[in-house]
Formats: structure tokens, sequence, C-alpha cells
């Protein structure tokens, strides 16, 4: 089913160099070609495995499987969304809403998706731009989510939204958080915002903290153009973040686009995925 499989990791602790050797000793059992990512090279030194980065993996890489956490995932999704390669990840992190393979039952769950037994689950990502000045001066993707939120003050930023041209709102706010449905469970709840189920073709925009107490989370169309324009008059008071990492500094007047990513992520589970049964379990439910 797999033939060509990418290992991709995304730390060194020694939880994720023993697990990745694992998962390395797994794959060479069932004789499958695996191509290590520069840092999966770095942690298994002497290995004699081909490496290459993952803009220079070969056309017939098949599967990536990450060792890590969400984050692991997230980056490799970012990376790999344009090759459309399944995403499959070996859980070594706190939650695993997306990599859900346990390292304590790898065998059976890797044997499991191998043998053509698994879930496969489509989803989609997101594109922003930052305009300024009538230019496009950065251009991102996310997973997760695209935020743009207040930094290094303790006063609120100002900010304006559209939906598909039209005006949404106007806020005093910690920021606000454009979320996919994968980004759901992540910041977007914490800041009061609903849980999409993964199937649905729908954006959830999030503010933080506004000043004004009726502003409350809105789930709008997946193929929604998103606009946040930026009120606050001081520079480096506003910063634009994809899926956790500070992307860019934002200035008076920017214009942030959000839209759905072209393409599809697709990710791998085992036959037993059930995302209602991940959400009891991560989340405590009862």
């Amino acid at each position: 089913m797999f033939h060509r499989i990418v290992l991709i990791a995304n730390g060194r602790t020694p939880e994720i160099r023993a697990t990745l050797a694992a998962v390395t000793a797994f794959l060479q059992s069932r004789k499958a070609a695996i191509v290590l990512d520069p840092l999966c090279a770095e942690l298994l030194p002497g290995s004699g495995l081909p490496s290459a980065a993952p803009e220079a993996l070969p056309a017939d890489c098949d599967l990536a499987i990450t060792v890590g956490g969400d984050g692991t995932m997230l980056r490799a999704a970012r990376m790999l969304a344009d090759r459309d390669i399944p995403l499959l990840g070996v859980n070594c992190g706190r939650l695993g809403f997306l990599a859900d393979i346990r390292a304590d039952s790898l065998a059976t769950q890797l044997s499991q998706i191998l043998d053509g037994h698994f879930v496969e689950d489509v989803r989609f990502g997101l594109r922003c731009e930052v305009h300024r000045d009538g230019k496009t001066v950065l251009e991102s993707d996310a997973f997760n989510d695209v935020i743009v939120q207040k930094w290094n003050i303790a006063k609120l930023i100002e900010l304006e939204t559209y939906v598909n041209g039209l005006h949404l709102h106007s806020q005093r706010a910690d920021g606000m958080i454009v979320s996919s449905p994968t980004g759901s469970t992540a910041y977007a709840l914490s800041g009061g915002g609903p849980i999409l189920h993964p199937s649905l073709d729908a954006l959830v925009l999030v503010p933080i903290c506004p000043h004004t107490l009726s502003n409350r989370p809105i789930v709008i169309d997946g193929s929604s153009r998103v606009e946040i324009v930026v009120g606050t008059p001081e520079i480096d008071h506003a910063r634009l973040s994809c899926d956790g990492e500070i992307t860019c500094e934002l200035q008076t007047r920017d214009r942030i686009v959000i839209t759905k990513k072209p393409g599809r992520v697709r990710l791998i589970h085992p036959p037993e995925h059930d995302p209602f049964g991940i959400l009891r379990a991560k989340l405590h439910w009862g």
C-alpha cells in the first residue's frame, strides 16, 4: 500500500530519538523504502538511509510519518501540502489530536495501516497574505490558524474585520483568531470558540478578549475571504502568527487576507479512529 516513506521529526528528546529508532526498525522489517528528513538523519547517525529536505523528496514518496506531537504534524502539513502526500503521526507530545499513533502500540497500529486498514481524513489549510500600501509584503500558510494579536504591550489593538467584502465588525481586543476546523481544538478553543467537526467546510473567527463583551465567535463558510485591517496607530503593537509561529510585525492599515488554501491535507489514522472518542479522551469529557 505504502512503499516509500519519509520520516519527519521535530525535537531531540530521548523519547523522540527512541521512538524514531523503533519506527525505523519496524519499517525496515516490512521492507519499506525509507527517506529521512535532515533532523531524523541527525538523530540516526550511521543508519545508511537516504535523507532529503521536504522540497527535495523523491517523487514516489507515498507516505510521511511524523514522530513528535501535533506541532510536528502542523509543520509537516505545511511543508507537504503541495505534494499531496498522506500524513501519519506518532505521538510523543501531550494532547495528540492529530498525531494519534501511540508509541506503546506502534507495531500493531502501523501493521494495520501498512496492510491497508486505515481511515483517511481529508482536511484543508489556510493561505494568508499581508497587503501594505497596495503591495503584497507577505504570503504564508497555516493548517490550524492565522492570528492577529497584540504584542509587547498591555493595551488593546484596533481591528476591522470583513467577510467577502462585507463589514463584520470593528473592535478593540487582544486580537483575532481565524481558524480552520483542524485548529478549532487549539487556541480558538481556549478563546471560547466552538469545536468544528473536521469534515466541515467552515472557518471560525474568534476574538481574543474583546472589549465589547457581546462580540462572540462566528462560524462562516470555508470558502469565505476574510480581511482584517489593523487600525492600531503604533508600530510594533500587533503581530501576525501562523500555527503559533510569529510571521511578521504589522503596521497601521495593513490588510491581512485569509482564504482557504488550494489543495488538501490527507491525514491517515488507525482503523478504529473516532473523532468524538478523541475529544472525550483529550478533553476529559465524561
